[in-house]
C-alpha cells in the first residue's frame, strides 16, 4: 500500500501507520520522510509548556474546541514521559481529551519521551514535519513538564505558550529556568486561585528584560521598523470553566501574523532547519556508534572510566575517531 498517497488523500488510519512508521524510523518511514518533506513548511506549530499540575492537557482540550469552532481541521502532538523499562508513554492524553477525540477534524498523536529530556522526543520534529505536510494549519504540541530542559521546545515550534499555575512555588524557579526566554505567550491557568495574582505580578515584573531579549532570543534589530515589538501577553485563564480560552486563540493567531509581518517567521524557519540538521546529526552518530562500535571497545571503555584512567569526555573522543576511521589523529 502507498501509505503516503493514501495519507495525503485523507486516510487516518494510513497517517497513524506513516506516523509509526518515522517515529520508530523504518525505512519505510525514511522514504516517506524525504518524499512529504517539499510538501512540509506551511503549519503554524504552537508548543505547549509548562510544569506538571499546571493544567496543560485541559487548557489543550478548551483550545482546540475553540479553534474547531472557527473551521480549521488541526493536530496534536502530545508527547509524554515514558517508561525506563518499555519505552511507552506513562500518561496517555488521549484519555485526557476525549471530548476532542471523536471529532474528524482534530488528529492526535501521543508518543513518548523515551528518556529524552528536553521534552521533546527526537522523533517529534518527524512527526510534525508529516503532519504538516499533508495539510493541517495548526499542529499544537504539548510536552513533558520537564524543568528546565522545557526550553527545547523552541526548537520546534514557532509560538510557544507557556502555562503556569498559582501557588505552586515554582514562580521564581520558572524565571531561572529560562522558559520566560522562550515563551511568547504567558498563560496563568487556574486563575481563580487567590494566589493568581501574586503569580501575574511576578511574571510581569520580569517580562520588559524578556521583551528586550526578542523573540526566542532573536535580536529585536531583526523586527522590521513598520512592526511594534510583540508584548509578551500575559494571559489569565480558567481552563476547567472554559473562560479565558477563546482570547488565548485569538492571542496565538495574532502571534502568528506578527511573525509574517515583522519577518520573523522566515528567521525561525531558518532557525528550526539547523536544529533539525543538528538532530538528524547526533542520530546518524548514535547510528554509527550501534552499528560499528564492538561491545568489546565499549567494556573497554567502561573499564577506563571507571577506574579513573580516563575522562568519560576523551573516552568518547576516542571512541568517535576510531568509529570516522581516524584512529592516528592527535
Amino acid at each position: 500500500m502507498d501509505w503516503v498517497a493514501a495519507a495525503l488523500d485523507g486516510d487516518r488510519r494510513a497517517l497513524a501507520r506513516l506516523l509509526s512508521f518515522v517515529e520508530n524510523g523504518t525505512p519505510e518511514g525514511q522514504a516517506a520522510l524525504a518524499a512529504l518533506f517539499p510538501k512540509a513548511g506551511h503549519a503554524h506549530i504552537v508548543g505547549i509548556t509548562g510544569s506538571p499540575g499546571a493544567g496543560k492537557s485541559t487548557l489543550v482540550g478548551k483550545l482546540v474546541k475553540v479553534f474547531r469552532e472557527r473551521g480549521a481541521p488541526l493536530a496534536i502532538v502530545a508527547v509524554d514521559p515514558s517508561s525506563p523499562y518499555s519505552g511507552g508513554a506513562l500518561l496517555g492524553d488521549r484519555l485526557r481529551m476525549q471530548q476532542v477525540t471523536p471529532d474528524s477534524g482534530v488528529f492526535i498523536r501521543s508518543m513518548a519521551s523515551r528518556g529524552h529530556p528536553g521534552g521533546i522526543a527526537h522523533a517529534t520534529r518527524d512527526v510534525l514535519a508529516v503532519l504538516d505536510a499533508v495539510g493541517f494549519p495548526l499542529i499544537l504540541v504539548e510536552t513533558v513538564g520537564a524543568g528546565q530542559a522545557q526550553v527545547e521546545v523552541a526548537s520546534v515550534a514557532h509560538t510557544v505558550v507557556l502555562v503556569e499555575a498559582p501557588g505552586m512555588g515554582d514562580d521564581v524557579q520558572a524565571l531561572k529556568a529560562g522558559l520566560m526566554e522562550i515563551a511568547d505567550i504567558i498563560v496563568v491557568n487556574k486563575a481563580d486561585r487567590p494566589e493568581a495574582r501574586q503569580t501575574v505580578r511576578a511574571l510581569k515584573s520580569v517580562r520588559q528584560g524578556v521583551q528586550q531579549k526578542g523573540h526566542h532570543g532573536l535580536s529585536p534589530e531583526a523586527v522590521s521598523d513598520a512592526v511594534e515589538a510583540w508584548p509578551f501577553p500575559i494571559l489569565e485563564t480558567i481552563a476547567i470553566e472554559n473562560e479565558g480560552i477563546a482570547g488565548l486563540a485569538d492571542t496565538i493567531c495574532d502571534h502568528r501574523a506578527y511573525l509574517r509581518a515583522s519577518g520573523q517567521w522566515n528567521l525561525l524557519l531558518r532557525r528550526h532547519a539547523r536544529a533539525e540538521i543538528e538532530a538528524w546529526l547526533q542520530r546518524h552518530l548514535l547510528t554509527l556508534l550501534e552499528e560499528r562500535a564492538s561491545t568489546a571497545d565499549l567494556e573497554a571503555s567502561v573499564r577506563l572510566v571507571l577506574q579513573r584512567e580516563k575522562d568519560p569526555a576523551s573516552v568518547a573522543r576516542a571512541l568517535l575517531r576510531s568509529l570516522m576511521g581516524a584512529d592516528t589523529c592527535d
